[in-house]
C-alpha cells in the first residue's frame, strides 16, 4: 500500500509541473505575452491552493477513496482541455482546473498517515512524499521529452490518460475510509480558521516550506528559460537531462523522515534551510565557462531540491503528529500555505527574468530561505 500511495501521489503531483519546461513553446502557441509566462505556473498552483483550502477539508468528513477518484476524474478532463486549446485563456483556465483536481494527492498523504503505526508515521509519509517530490521533479524531464518527439500537446494527452487510469486503479485498490465526521461543511471551512490561530506548529512549518517552496518554484520556473537562452542554447532534450539530474535530492526525504521520527526535526529545518540558501549562493559567487555555469546550476537544482524535499518532510511529520479527526484540514491548510509561496515565486520569477535577467533572478530565489533563516532564529527550542 506504501507503494501505491507513493506511486499515485508522484503521478498526481506530476500534473502541476509538466508546464512548467514547456512555458516557451506553450506561450508561442497560445500568444502568451513572454512577461506573463510566469501564470502558466502560477494558476495552476493558485488552483492547487483553492483546492487545499476547500476541497482536501473535506477528507475530514467524506468517504476518502470516493473524493479523490471524483478529483481525478476532473484533473484528466481539465488535462485534455489544455492539449486541444489554442487560446491563452482557455488554456490558463485549464490550468486553474489541473491545479483544484490535483488536490487528490493530499487526500491520498493523510490516508497513508492514518493507515501507519504512529511509531513509523513520519518514515511511512517520508517515503510517500518521495513519490511525490519524484513525481513532480520527473515530471520535468518527461514533459520535455515528449514535447522534443511529439509536440507539447501530447504530454497533456498522455496525462489525461493515465490520471483517468490511476482513478479507476485506486477505486479498486483503495479501502474504504468513511471519517467520523459531525460537521457540516461550513462548520468544517470555519474551524481551519480556528486551527491556523491555535495551531503554532501550522503556522511555522507552513512559513518555512512557504519560503523554500518559493525559491523552488522560482527556480524552476526561469531555468529552462536560461538553459534554452543564448547563453546556454540547449534543447528541450537537454532541459529534460538537467531536469532529470535534480531527481536526486529526493533522496533527502526518507533520511529526514526517518530523522523526525528520532527527535531531530529541529536540526532537519535548519539543514534544510541551510540548503535552500546554498543552492543560490553557489551560481551568484561562480561565473567561468558555460561547461563550469551548467555543472554549478545542475549542483544548484539537487541541492535546492533536498532542502525542499527535507523540509517538506520534517513539516508533514509534525502536522500528522496531531490528531487524527483534524488531519486532512491541518495538511491542507499547511501545503496551501506553502504552495501561496510557490505562486509567489513562480509569478516574481517569471517578472524578474523579463526584466533583470537570470543575477536578478538568482538574488529573489536567496532571499527565500534567508527569510525562513530569520524565521527560524526565532524558534525556541
Amino acid at each position: 500500500m506504501v507503494w501505491l500511495f507513493a506511486i499515485a501521489t508522484g503521478l498526481i503531483v506530476a500534473n502541476l509541473y509538466y508546464a512548467q519546461t514547456l512555458i516557451g513553446p506553450i506561450s508561442k502557441a497560445t500568444g502568451l505575452d513572454p512577461g506573463a509566462a510566469g501564470l502558466i505556473v502560477t494558476l495552476t498552483q493558485i488552483g492547487y491552493c483553492i483546492g487545499l483550502l476547500f476541497i482536501v477539508p473535506l477528507g475530514d468528513l467524506l468517504e476518502n477513496r470516493r473524493l479523490i477518484v471524483i478529483a481525478l476524474l476532473v484533473t484528466a478532463l481539465a488535462l485534455l482541455a489544455a492539449s486541444v486549446t489554442s487560446s491563452a485563456n482557455l488554456f490558463l483556465f485549464a490550468c486553474l482546473c489541473i491545479g483544484l483536481g490535483s488536490v487528490a494527492a493530499q487526500i491520498v498523504v493523510p490516508f497513508a498517515a492514518h493507515l501507519s503505526r504512529p511509531e513509523t508515521r513520519g518514515k511511512t509519509v517520508g517515503k510517500v512524499m518521495s513519490g511525490l517530490l519524484m513525481g513532480i521533479m520527473l515530471a520535468r524531464p518527461v514533459s520535455s521529452v515528449i514535447a522534443d518527439a511529439l509536440g507539447w500537446h501530447a504530454i497533456f494527452v498522455l496525462s489525461a490518460i493515465s490520471t483517468a487510469a490511476l482513478a479507476l486503479l485506486l477505486r479498486a485498490k483503495l479501502p474504504q475510509r468513511q471519517p467520523e465526521g459531525g460537521m457540516h461543511y461550513f462548520e468544517l471551512l470555519s474551524s481551519m480558521w480556528h486551527l491556523l490561530k491555535t495551531t503554532p506548529v501550522l503556522r511555522r512549518r507552513a512559513a518555512y516550506q512557504g519560503c523554500m517552496f518559493g525559491a523552488f518554484s522560482l527556480f524552476w520556473t526561469c531555468v529552462s528559460l536560461e538553459l534554452t537562452g543564448p547563453h546556454f542554447n540547449i534543447s528541450q532534450t537537454g532541459v529534460a537531462i538537467f531536469a532529470l539530474v535534480g531527481v536526486a535530492g529526493a533522496i533527502a526525504s526518507p533520511i529526514a523522515g526517518h530523522r523526525a521520527d528520532q527527535g531531530k526535526s529541529r536540526s532537519n529545518t535548519l539543514i534544510a534551510l541551510m540548503l535552500g540558501a546554498l543552492a543560490f549562493i553557489l551560481p551568484l559567487a561562480i561565473h567561468s565557462t558555460p561547461l563550469v555555469n551548467l555543472g554549478v546550476l545542475v549542483a544548484t537544482s539537487i541541492i535546492l531540491d533536498m532542502g525542499v524535499s527535507a523540509n517538506l518532510v520534517t513539516g508533514q511529520r509534525a502536522i500528522f503528529a496531531l490528531p487524527a479527526e483534524i488531519r486532512s484540514r491541518l495538511n491542507g491548510l499547511y501545503m496551501a500555505l506553502f504552495f501561496m509561496g510557490g505562486a509567489i515565486g513562480s509569478s516574481l520569477g517569471g517578472w524578474m527574468f523579463a526584466a533583470h535577467g537570470w543575477t536578478g533572478v538568482l538574488w529573489t530565489g536567496l532571499a527565500f530561505p534567508v527569510i525562513a533563516l530569520c524565521v527560524f532564529a526565532t524558534e525556541r527550542k
